[in-house]
């Protein structure tokens, strides 16, 4: 009589749970999604959240929009559908990373409000806070180091955000920041407190 054969291999279904990470992280996993014009403040303030989250004893990864663009997604070019495509593409990265129990801080532009919605479908809603760092355009000029502005006046840039290609401010983000009214430290200061309770087990 031949013996029944066992199967020896698991089932993926017993592969360890978000919930089994963020236990021994000590943290849940969140995203945060800061969008608003170049310039508007979203890498300064996404370098020193990490920094004070990584302080608190969080575990922290940030996707950047230039580094991105110049190390996974070069494929991608500025039109509409390149960034969606774009988008789309962090968005399913960030939620490999929520899985893992990871707190993911996010800096991009993503102009058009579906940008935005498609990005919270894929990674997933309940775990999407949008951030709107809401800085005047004349200020984001200013602020302009690397004359991307003055380039995009001249003609020398296509499908530069807030010169000649539009930018759709969120209509009901998480959180609403004027970046030309308040400091960098208070930005973060503001953001810390909003997910702080979220992001505790």
């Amino acid at each position: 009589m031949k013996s029944k054969s066992k199967n020896i291999y698991p089932q993926s279904h017993l592969f360890l749970t978000r919930g089994d990470k963020e236990k021994l992280l000590g943290q849940r996993a969140k995203i945060l999604w800061l969008t608003g014009l170049s310039g508007s403040g979203k890498t300064s303030v996404a370098h020193h959240l990490e920094n004070k989250l990584y302080n608190e004893g969080f575990l922290v990864k940030t996707f950047d929009g230039d580094i991105v663009r110049s190390e996974i997604n070069k494929a991608f070019d500025f039109t509409d559908e390149g960034r969606l495509q774009n988008i789309r593409k962090i968005a399913e990265l960030n939620r490999e990373f929520v899985s893992c129990g990871i707190i993911v801080i996010n800096c991009f532009i993503s102009p058009a409000i579906a940008m935005r919605a498609a990005a919270k479908e894929i990674a997933g809603a309940d775990d999407f806070i949008e951030i709107f760092l809401n800085c005047p355009l004349e200020v984001c000029e200013k602020r302009d180091t690397k004359g991307l502005y003055a380039k995009a006046r001249k003609g020398l840039l296509k499908n530069f955000t807030g010169v000649n290609s539009p930018y759709e401010p969120p209509i009901n983000p998480d959180i609403e920041i004027n970046t030309a009214n308040t400091s960098l430290d208070e930005t973060v200061e503001i953001i810390y407190k909003f997910i702080l309770p979220k992001i505790k087990p």
